[in-house]
């Protein structure tokens, strides 16, 4: 070998180790995931070798063990220590429950399978109401298909409690104390620069800047930042609590917020320049305390200095419209005016996003107009969202059905095979089971080729060290710390690698067989994966993909009529608790949907175009009905009925091009008939000088103002619309169907 030769050879190995070190700074920059995977790799084996050893029951052994592989591999609580507590010890519980019930069912298939179905679901759907819901459910899955697969008669359940309850007392130590994570605040930190970026926007336009370009650009990076960290994480921040429901809002409410600052009005037209420069510094102080706040510090956005100044902008725009020149035009009074309205939707937004700030980090809700929207927490709350979300077009509700199905499937063959290891043929339907065929056929790839691996490397290890127990024992930490590493800094397949390596180990301790049990592995997993390959074909087999469609049509239609009913009538209950829980559905839909393979394909800035802009007309609804709650009703007149139905009309004639993936309606031009009839009846009401019929004028025209703003946004919506049907017909073949989202 020449010296050429003998220098590459090291030097391909430093690359290939700096390149290992990079892929592995990127996906676990804390170092979180590895330390995670050492405390189960030193907790593990000790509870398994205490059980093996010092309890002799196999059934306590092997409950030991897989209880605690769930209480520090897949149960992953983030937050506050009290919060993690209290999620580790509901799961701990709800496995006594399940275990039993499992441990009972386990002997039948017909109740095994029927009870399968029932637990699967409700495990499954329940991830809906928070994110320690969600992150425990494969745990607690686990406990009751482990339970269920393994054939005992009842006088075996205090034997596997014992080692359910050994792991759960061992784990939830080590996962309180040693290496506890830090708490992960992804989406404050990033809001908290959103706030401040627009908080700077503002401040420039008061201190006169001449171009404002710069800060409209951070502020566009910031908010649109925020939304994109906010989809990324697995699980919605949200459940039946009043912080996490409020830092949700925070993303929706900032996007409106940015869009009606960077409005800028022209100021040598504005009547109150005084009042309007007020209500704007008043927006920068509540913006910059709430970046402080959720940045960690314990300042108190000055809500009701936001709502001074929108009442004196009231005060002063009734006394000074009085003063405009006689003999104006409606173009005059608009000009005049546009300051003001502008500032009195700024103050209504920023109050919003104040108020969500103080709730997201735990403040008391304040008492203005907070009580009509931060409502009950609890059961209560847990209801009504499940409630809301059990329907066929709901992604989470698909998935629970599918992932259900797979499961009971699973346990019914496993059951009447009579095959030696059940649990893994459930294991390997629930492991590889995605959201739509594509997912999951890709998946189960990964999966056997992982599985391959494994049993390579694993049988390669068995042979290895024949029978000594003690080389076993000593190579069980080092495939445990592989198997909780792998999936979350390498890979699934290097995931399903490193379980195979451990089932290897753990089950030549318990039993010696030698490298054959790999074989076996094989056989059952491969079953498992076909139940989810025929289960992903048969359920809603495009996923969210073709669900994201129906949800951003549904958000549309629903927030439509939440606009037509805020702009002329009180009685908005219903149609407002429709469009939230359109909303809702919304964003799991285009969470899942991102999660997917295939969105690739599609111009994603004009889905998102699309997913936004149900939220801008579902917020303007709400902004009226504050404003109708705060200064009363304005006057209902023939031209503001027709402008809030051609308004509606529009977005329902939106929904249904989205549902078809067909281009979308022209964009209405001109006035339809509501905005120049609400001015001249603002002009009226001046010049008769009645202050009442001024003020209820006034309040008309703000709602025709608001509904003005989003007829603005019809051409950009049409246009992106339009661009994804383009699209669809181009790419012939692809999924059949383009989703707009």
């Amino acid at each position: 070998m020449d010296a050429h030769a003998q220098t590459a050879a090291p030097s391909r190995r430093t690359a290939l180790a700096a390149a290992i070190a990079r892929h592995l700074r990127a996906h676990d920059p804390e170092r979180t995931s590895l330390k995670s995977a050492a405390r189960a790799a030193i907790v593990m084996p000790a509870v398994f070798a205490f059980a093996d050893n010092a309890i002799g029951n196999p059934q306590t052994t092997i409950f030991s063990a897989f209880g605690s592989f769930s209480m520090l591999v897949l149960a992953d609580f983030q937050g506050p220590p009290r919060g993690r507590l209290k999620a580790y010890l509901t799961l701990a519980g709800i496995g006594v429950a399940l275990i039993s019930l499992g441990t009972v069912c386990s002997r039948s298939a017909a109740a095994g399978t029927s009870v399968m179905a029932l637990v699967g679901f409700t495990i499954l759907f329940s991830g809906l109401i928070n994110r320690y819901f969600a992150a425990g459910g494969l745990a607690a899955l686990l406990s009751f298909i482990l339970s269920v697969n393994v054939p005992a008669s009842a006088s075996a359940i205090p034997a596997r409690l014992e080692g359910w309850g050994l792991a759960c007392t061992v784990g939830i130590a080590a996962a309180m104390l040693l290496w506890p994570p830090r708490p992960r605040l992804e989406l404050r930190p990033a809001a908290a620069r959103a706030f401040g970026a627009i908080a700077d926007l503002l401040q420039s336009e008061l201190d006169g800047a001449a171009s404002l370009v710069d800060r409209i650009a951070q502020s566009d990076e910031a908010v649109a930042s925020l939304r994109q960290r906010f989809v990324a994480t697995p699980y919605r921040p949200t459940g039946p609590t009043s912080s996490a429901e409020a830092l949700a809002f925070l993303v929706d409410e900032l996007d409106w917020l940015r869009s009606i600052v960077v409005r800028r009005a022209r100021a040598g037209d504005d009547v109150c320049p005084g009042e309007n420069r007020e209500t704007v510094a008043a927006a920068i102080s509540v913006l910059r305390a709430g970046a402080a706040r959720l940045n960690g510090g314990d300042e108190r956005p000055d809500l009701e200095r936001l709502v001074r100044a929108r009442e004196s902008g009231i005060e002063a725009l009734l006394r000074n419209v009085r003063d405009l020149p006689a003999n104006r035009d409606e173009t005059v009074l608009a000009a005049a005016l546009e300051p003001s309205f502008r500032g009195h939707q700024l103050s209504y937004a920023a109050w919003e996003v104040g108020a969500n700030a103080m709730l997201a980090t735990g403040a008391a809700a304040p008492e203005a107009e907070g009580g009509m929207r931060w409502r009950a927490s609890g059961p209560i709350a847990a209801a009504r969202l499940l409630a809301q979300q059990a329907r066929a077009r709901s992604v989470w509700f698909q998935n629970s059905v599918r992932g259900a199905v797979g499961l009971t499937i699973a346990v019914y063959v496993a059951q009447r095979a009579s095959l030696q290891h059940a649990f893994w043929v459930v294991l390997g339907t629930l492991s590889v089971l995605r959201s739509n065929a594509l997912g999951t056929g890709a998946t189960i790839l990964q999966a056997v080729a992982g599985t391959a691996v494994g049993i390579v490397v694993g049988g390669g290890l068995i042979v290895l060290i024949g029978s000594n127990h003690g080389l076993l024992w000593a190579a069980l930490p080092v495939a445990v710390l592989l198997a909780a590493y792998a999936p979350r800094a390498i890979s699934f397949a290097a995931g399903q690698a490193g379980f195979t390596v451990v089932l290897l180990v753990l089950f030549n301790i318990i039993q010696p067989t030698g490298w054959k049990v790999g074989l076996v592995r094989v056989e059952d997993v491969a079953i498992g994966f076909g139940i989810s390959l025929a289960v992903g074909l048969l359920f809603w087999p495009r996923g969210a993909r073709a669900a994201l469609r129906d949800s951003v049509a549904d958000a549309y239609a629903a927030s439509a009529d939440y606009m037509a009913a805020s702009a002329t009538s009180s009685d908005v209950g219903v149609v407002r608790t429709t469009s939230r829980a359109a909303a809702r559905r919304l964003d799991d839909t285009y969470r899942q949907f991102l999660a997917e393979r295939g969105h690739e394909l599609l111009d994603m800035s004009s889905v998102g175009t699309l997913v936004n802009g149900s939220t801008r007309v579902r917020l303007a609804a709400h902004s009226l009905v504050t404003m109708a709650a705060e200064t009363g009703a304005w006057d209902r007149s023939e031209g503001l009925d027709h402008q809030a139905s051609a308004l509606r009309t529009w977005y329902l004639e939106l929904a249904e091009a989205i549902r078809r993936a067909e281009p979308a309606p022209p964009a209405q031009r001109g006035d339809v008939g509501g905005e120049e009839e609400t001015l001249r009846h603002l002009d009226e009401a001046v010049a008769d000088g009645d202050r009442d019929r001024i003020r209820a004028a006034l309040g008309a025209a703000l709602a025709s103002e608001h509904m003005a703003g989003l007829r603005e946004s019809e051409a950009r919506l049409a246009r992106a619309l339009d661009g994804l049907t383009a699209e669809r017909t181009r790419v012939v073949g692809t999924a059949a169907v383009v989703s707009p989202g």
